[in-house]
């Protein structure tokens, strides 16, 4: 009866037609900017290889237990997050509402960073002057403006509402059927244009192979904050598909192919910068010295350097920012209809006005991050003397504090305040014992220990309490 009606819920909520619209939307979401920024500089700044070989084992043993975990939450209540925890017991509503947050943070800087990107493809199309040759100054004169940077913001912004309108299937399916296949390809045809750079083959030894001279404590809590930001776990994403998507589709083999699909973009995004920037730099040293650039420093500086130098960079670069702008489009996407997906529940809004609710929250936060570097650069926090500014206080609050905690409390909740059976009863492995039970043991105790340490130590080395 609990099944009938979950099936007649998600009809009239909309859902994924199938396993492969579900699997290319969750992958999309998982696939986006830390993907293509955020791994290649983890992956240079501890030790190259070793740091994937980490990442793996992670995402096999522990993230795609949870990818499990959260769309079994989702498919089984089929309800938005805040419906889900409150279905899952009543006590825990409350949490819903903290989980939201998350999303309500993230996505506004993350469409200030899309229109960074989207400013970045059309300047190499039209060969914007300063651009190459001195792309520090360029990045910095853009970012620090008014109206440029806002207008690049909004049109991103406007892109993905405009695609949530359209609903699960219209929308974000076709969405991530179009989109998915084309970034395999031009990331596919990036990466075998940078293995034919001369020089590049150091950087690719050095990515693929494992150094375990370089392995340490601080490696495997960078895979792990990692694979909770690249999976997008504890972000209400997993959940909101989990609960459009069908019953007849298996959730062990959906999590662990979008488990592989995002490694393996990680991977070969880290194939594509790490390589191109050992290619153009003079000695090893140099080159890890440009990798050390975290975040918009690599991406938007450092490589645009490197695209000066190469041939045909100038076309390379342009269709790399297209996979970036791609990529970054189906994240937004995710974050944005979990917002929406818990303002229509239950028929209590249209999608339409739901949409404009989420967008003008949007503007609203990302018109602060992106003035952050501009008319409003002096506001600011300090942190164990490094200054924030507000897009990197949203971060900080987001990924570094909320989204741990997420996690944590969603597996103590479903480990120790659901019946045990349930969950791994909709993903399909309760009836096998060894599965089961290395879920219940991953859910119960493993997941939410590792997610504390690494909470914990984040924020002791943040606030250089601790030094890891």
């Amino acid at each position: 009866m609990e099944e009938k009606i979950n099936e007649f819920t998600k009809k009239k909520r909309g859902g994924f037609s199938g396993k492969l619209g579900f699997v290319l939307a969750a992958a999309g979401s998982a696939v986006g900017l830390g993907n293509l920024w955020r791994f290649p500089y983890l992956t240079a700044e501890y030790g190259g290889g070793i740091f994937i070989l980490t990442y793996i084992i992670l995402t096999l043993f522990l993230g795609i237990s949870l990818l499990m975990l959260e769309i079994g939450i989702g498919r089984y209540t089929g309800k938005s997050v805040i419906g889900a925890f409150g279905t899952l017991n009543k006590k825990f509503k409350w949490f819903g509402y903290l989980c939201v947050i998350v999303p309500l943070l993230v996505v506004p800087y993350y469409c200030v960073i899309g229109g960074w990107v989207l400013k970045y493809g059309v300047s190499f199309v039209v060969g914007s002057d300063g651009l190459i040759s001195n792309s520090s100054s360029f990045f910095n004169n853009f970012i620090g403006g008014t109206a440029e940077p806002l207008i690049y913001f909004l049109i991103f912004a406007f892109i993905t509402v405009l695609i949530v309108i359209f609903g699960v299937q219209k929308g974000i399916e076709r969405m991530s059927k179009i989109l998915m296949p084309t970034l395999a390809i031009i990331a596919l045809f990036l990466m075998v244009y940078v293995f034919c750079l001369k020089g590049s083959g150091k950087g690719v030894k050095y990515t693929l192979l494992p150094d375990f001279s370089k392995f340490s404590f601080k490696t495997v809590l960078g895979a792990l904050g990692q694979m909770f930001y690249s999976l997008s776990i504890g972000m209400c994403i997993m959940i909101t598909y989990g609960s459009y998507m069908k019953k007849d589709v298996s959730i062990k083999s959906s999590a662990i192919q979008i488990g592989v699909c995002d490694s393996l973009f990680a991977i070969v995004a880290s194939l594509i910068i790490i390589p191109s920037v050992f290619a153009c730099a003079p000695t090893t040293a140099e080159a890890e010295g440009m990798l050390a650039s975290p975040g918009p420093g690599l991406m938007f500086v450092q490589l645009t350097e490197v695209f000066g130098t190469i041939k045909g960079g100038r076309v390379i670069g342009t269709i790399f920012f297209i996979l970036v702008f791609f990529a970054a489009v189906t994240s937004s996407v995710s974050l944005v209809e979990s917002i929406v997906a818990v303002l229509c529940e239950g028929d209590k809004m249209k999608r339409s006005s739901a949409c404009a609710i989420v967008f003008s929250v949007i503007l609203t936060l990302g018109a602060l991050s992106s003035l952050g570097f501009g008319v409003l650069d002096g506001v600011s926090i300090n942190i164990a003397g490094n200054s924030k500014s507000i897009l990197d206080m949203f971060d900080l609050l987001a990924n570094n504090i909320l989204l741990p905690i997420v996690g944590i409390m969603t597996c103590v909740i479903v480990g120790w305040f659901v019946d045990k059976k349930i969950i791994p009863k909709e993903i399909g492995i309760d009836k096998n014992k060894t599965l089961r039970g290395f879920f219940n043991v991953i859910t119960k105790y493993v997941a939410p220990i590792i997610i504390l340490i690494v909470l914990v130590s984040g924020l002791l080395d943040m606030f250089g309490v601790l030094k890891i």
